[in-house]
């Protein structure tokens, strides 16, 4: 009976020790759920606070670049030559024509459709246009020559943007020059410069004045793409005796074969009255087949020459017969 008492007591006593285990256990797990949710919590609210002092940065969105409105075109003048270009006497020598291609920089497939022609022509090239170097390296390879294609203030701006950092009215002459700087920078290999627009700016002769200023110091020419009657460029360039020309012809703002086939007859015209002709076309697929299929007759006829073949500086004495105009009048 004593031994039946005695593993009785022991039971109990084990009993009670395993539950003292157990309550213990479920204590100390429940104390560490605590700790670990008050943990959670505490860093729930200092991020949220955290995030109320510094904002949360947006993600950097991925660089996009959109190809820039191609030229405006304006009602075409009937004649676009001044009476200071005069008649070229006639010679057994066929005529030079300069075709400048513009707009180049933001596609490369039609490009180097145009560099695998047989022929030379300019290629206008936009600043920190996104496959600049790649056509770049090509054109060199096949001595085309480069120019810069300087987007400038159209007279239809804002509702007409030029494209990134175009040089604008309202811009001080430091930063009007600063902005001019940094876009010849870009395009180091350049020859000369074209407008891209410019229809306001180019009929400003204050910042004409300053952006040829530049040019001259860097021993660069200009070729007007003559976007408006009111343009400034050729009086601006003669006074400072850069070198120049001026678009005779835009070859395919009707992107239709039969109208770039007529326009490029225009070109043949003109060159031949007066022994050079710049002509102006755009990396259209559809003008890459009509200039392609046109080139055996062009080159006939005319001479393709690169645009500082066909650039000049006006003499002096026409400076002094225009200052004697404005005098008397």
């Amino acid at each position: 009976m004593t031994i039946k008492r005695k593993k009785t007591k022991q039971k109990k006593v084990f009993f009670s020790k395993n539950k003292a285990k157990k309550t213990y256990l479920i204590k100390a797990i429940a104390g560490l759920s605590l700790l670990v949710f008050l943990v959670l919590v505490a860093g729930f609210l200092a991020y949220h606070l955290l995030l109320r002092k510094q904002p949360v940065q947006p993600a950097p969105k991925k660089q996009i670049f959109k190809t820039p409105v191609f030229e405006i075109y304006h009602k075409p003048d009937k004649v676009l030559r001044k009476p200071d270009y005069k008649p070229k006497p006639l010679s057994k020598a066929l005529p030079k024509v300069a075709i400048i291609i513009d707009d180049i920089g933001y596609e490369h497939r039609v490009a180097e459709k145009f560099l695998s022609l047989d022929a030379v022509l300019s290629f206008s090239v936009f600043p920190h246009s996104p496959f600049q170097q790649r056509i770049i390296r090509k054109a060199q390879a096949k001595g085309f020559e480069i120019m810069l294609h300087l987007p400038m203030e159209p007279n239809e701006y804002p509702e007409v943007n030029p494209g990134p950092d175009a040089l604008l009215i309202s811009m001080s002459p430091d930063e009007l020059i600063d902005q001019l700087n940094k876009h010849l920078d870009a395009v180091p290999s350049i020859k000369g410069v074209s407008n891209h627009m410019g229809s306001k700016m180019t009929s400003e002769s204050p910042q004409m004045y300053q952006i040829f200023s530049v040019l001259k110091q860097r021993r660069l020419f200009f070729v007007d793409s003559f976007t408006t009657p009111e343009s400034l460029c050729k009086p601006s360039a003669r006074l400072l005796q850069i070198p120049f020309a001026q678009r005779d012809v835009f070859i395919d703002h009707l992107q239709e074969p039969d109208f770039i086939r007529r326009q490029i007859k225009e070109l043949i015209r003109i060159a031949e009255i007066h022994g050079t002709a710049v002509g102006i076309a755009h990396p259209h697929e559809i003008t890459y087949e009509v200039f392609r299929e046109e080139l055996p007759e062009l080159q006939k006829k005319v001479r393709l020459v690169p645009a500082s073949d066909v650039v000049q500086i006006i003499d002096q004495e026409a400076v002094r017969d225009i200052l004697g105009q404005s005098r008397r009048q």
